[in-house]
C-alpha cells in the first residue's frame, strides 16, 4: 500500500509521537521511512541578529541532522530503511515539494493540539499541510494527557 513514508521532525516529543508511528507502518507496509528537517528560514531571520544569520542557519542544520539521525537509529533497530534530508525553506512548501519530488504516498506529522487563540496565534504546519497535500496526511497528537 506504502512504498515512501515522510515523517517530518524536530526532534521534539509531538514529532517523536509520529515517528512511532510512521515506523509502524513503515514496517508493516516494508515501506521507506523519510526523516525530513526543515531548516524554517523565518526563524533564521528573527532570532539573536548578533549571533549571525549564517551562525543560526547552521545551529538549525545540526539540529536537524541530529534530529533526522535519530529517526534512522530507531529505523536501524527496526530493519526499516530510511532517507534524511535536512533541507530550507518554509516548513508547509518544502513538505509538499518534498512529497512531489520522493513520490512519497503518505505524511505522518506529529501535532500539539492547540486549540483556539493559540492555534491563531502560532498557526500550525500540520494544519497546513493537511488542507494543500495531493496525499493522505495521518496526524498524531503528541498532547500529554493529564
Amino acid at each position: 500500500m506504502y512504498d515512501n513514508i515522510l515523517v517530518p521532525t524536530d526532534g521534539s516529543e509531538c514529532a517523536n509521537a509520529a515517528v512511532d508511528h510512521a515506523l509502524t507502518l513503515a514496517d508493516r507496509f516494508d515501506a521507506t521511512l523519510h526523516a525530513l528537517y526543515v531548516v524554517d528560514v523565518r526563524a533564521t531571520h528573527h532570532s539573536a541578529p548578533e549571533l549571525g544569520m549564517e551562525r543560526v542557519r547552521e545551529s538549525l542544520e545540526a539540529q536537524g541532522r541530529e534530529a533526522t539521525g535519530d529517526v534512522a537509529a530507531q529505523a536501524r533497530e527496526r530493519g526499516v530503511n530510511t532517507v534524511e534530508a535536512v533541507e530550507e525553506g518554509t516548513p508547509e512548501d518544502v513538505i509538499e515539494e518534498y512529497v512531489d519530488t520522493h513520490d512519497v504516498d503518505v505524511v505522518v506529522m506529529g501535532t500539539h493540539g492547540r486549540t483556539g487563540l493559540d492555534r491563531f496565534l502560532l498557526g500550525s504546519v500540520t494544519e497546513r499541510v493537511v488542507r494543500t497535500a495531493d496525499v493522505p496526511v495521518l496526524t498524531v497528537s503528541g498532547a500529554k494527557s493529564e
